[in-house]
């Protein structure tokens, strides 16, 4: 596993890549579903702005707390039910850059001990800080590629 430094560097990278991804996208371009059955560009942005939370809420909770508990959360319902076609962009890329950098602030101050906290995720069972961060900071990267995916299909690079 690299090392906490690198860690912290590559889970910051994500806003930057995700604002680059989308950068020049006009609002019906957003709005656009040009893959059938899968998101608008902006569902993907929204979806990632409303884990960010949940993702820093049990890091802080593994880096502050005795084996935590961390709650699941249904990706599927968040996305039926808080109206992410109706979102700001900007205001939600804005959110996950505010939630990584005050998170990653937090991160650089622990000890090294800390990256081999535990918590209990609800449904992986034991999980360390090293584990949790290390699977946050895929969470940006594994949606580039569908994000790409519906640029070319609306004929954008």
């Amino acid at each position: 596993m690299p090392a906490p430094a690198e860690m912290i560097e590559a889970y910051l990278a994500g806003p930057a890549q995700l604002r680059a991804a989308v950068a020049g996208m006009t609002q019906d371009q957003l709005r656009a579903r040009p893959v059938a059955g899968k998101w608008s560009t902006l569902e993907v942005v929204a979806h990632i702005a409303d884990f960010e939370p949940v993702y820093a809420d049990r890091i802080r909770r593994v880096a502050a707390l005795r084996k935590p508990l961390l709650l699941t959360a249904d990706e599927n319902e968040y996305a039926a039910n808080l109206a992410y076609q109706e979102r700001d962009v900007n205001e939600e890329l804005d959110l996950i850059e505010a939630t990584r950098k005050a998170t990653g602030r937090i991160l650089r101050a622990l000890p090294a001990e800390s990256w081999d906290r535990p918590g209990v995720h609800a449904e992986k069972g034991l999980v360390t800080l090293a584990d949790l961060v290390k699977a946050i900071t895929g969470h940006i990267p594994h949606h580039l590629p569908f994000l790409a995916a519906k640029k070319a299909a609306l004929g954008l690079k």
